[in-house]
């Protein structure tokens, strides 16, 4: 068995913002591993600013694993554990390759016969960029709408009071993500407003690492919150357990690429489970291959709540994808 990886940027149709700045072009890297003749190819989906693996040892780590691949599965998992977006990479090439073509997770999803439901991302910009957005999200038929916020809050404000206007939360699903955006006192302030619109959920309303105050605001909320950042990094079982014992959230939002890959994520929604705490997918800006493998592991989860992941669209220079939406719906490609 060998391996060899190379480095891919994926610029974007339209500068995407969030509350962490615009983002222009998103870099990337793609492990294969060959065997027998057989190749498997796997997406390490490296996340500057946000992944856990943002270091400057990154490449290093990916040299140390192709020269090391044929180690054992255990030995190659621990050396990893600080290195998700590597590990994730791994587990596609290894899954790829054993069952070819464009297959990692095999099932209905991709024999063409199920579908996942998805909600609609909607980027952060002026209220003409938003609001256009979301026009084209609804007349594609989506159900559930997630919007970025934490930017300019008055006038994101005014956008879900007018959305709620045309459309009740009976036939509107209405999630906000504010990625850490607002400060504790704030926070309180917002999640009352949120309530008054019936919304769904807002998804990591202060900065990550501030497990007492988040405590503090999810046994207070009118809105139920989510986590998202805060999982990133927790790497140990016993902590991931404290963390959700002592936050005690209503969802987690779960990036396979930033959170320990499929097993991570496995590990996370066990945890979860245990606390009656309800959870979600969602990509992380991957390509069309690391959504690929996403989407199927997703799928075999049976998780009926709307997923995020519909990502695919937004470079200039993606690759052939074997997802597709349809309306709100994600399916297989062969």
């Amino acid at each position: 068995m060998t391996a060899e990886y190379s480095k891919y940027i994926l610029q974007f149709k339209r500068p995407s913002g969030t509350s962490r700045g615009v983002l222009h072009e998103k870099e990337t890297f793609f492990l294969e591993i060959s065997e027998n003749g057989k190749k498997g190819i796997g997406e390490c989906a490296l996340f500057r600013g946000l992944s856990f693996d943002d270091r400057p040892d990154y490449e290093k780590k990916l040299q140390w694993l192709c020269k090391n691949i044929q180690q054992d599965v255990e030995i190659l998992k621990q050396e990893l554990k600080e290195f998700p977006s590597i590990w994730i990479g791994y587990e596609q090439a290894r899954l790829n390759l054993k069952y070819g073509e464009n297959l990692y997770f095999p099932s209905d999803f991709t024999t063409d016969n199920a579908s996942i439901i998805t909600n609609g991302l909607i980027w952060m910009g002026n209220i003409g960029f938003m609001e256009e957005q979301i026009q084209e999200k609804l007349e594609k038929g989506f159900h559930c709408i997630k919007l970025k916020i934490g930017v300019d809050w008055k006038s994101e404000h005014q956008i879900l009071q007018k959305l709620r206007e045309k459309f009740s939360d009976k036939q509107l699903e209405l999630r906000v993500d504010a990625n850490g955006g607002f400060q504790k006192n704030e926070a309180k302030q917002v999640l009352q407003q949120l309530s008054d619109l019936k919304i769904h959920s807002i998804e990591q309303p202060i900065k990550a690492g501030n497990w007492n105050d988040m405590a503090d605001l999810c046994a207070e909320t009118p809105t139920p919150i989510a986590l998202d950042e805060e999982l990133i990094g927790i790497i140990d079982y016993d902590v991931k357990r404290q963390l959700l014992d002592i936050i005690q959230p209503h969802y987690i939002i779960l990036k396979p690429s930033l959170v320990g890959g499929f097993s991570g994520t496995d590990e996370w929604i066990f945890l979860a489970e245990k606390q009656n705490i309800d959870w979600w997918i969602t990509s992380a800006l991957e390509s069309n291959i690391g959504l690929n493998a996403i989407a199927q592991y997703t799928f075999t989860k049976n998780n009926k709540m709307p997923q995020g992941l519909g990502t695919g669209g937004l470079f200039t220079n993606n690759f052939d994808a074997h997802v597709e939406l349809i309306g709100e719906r994600l399916v297989f490609r062969k």
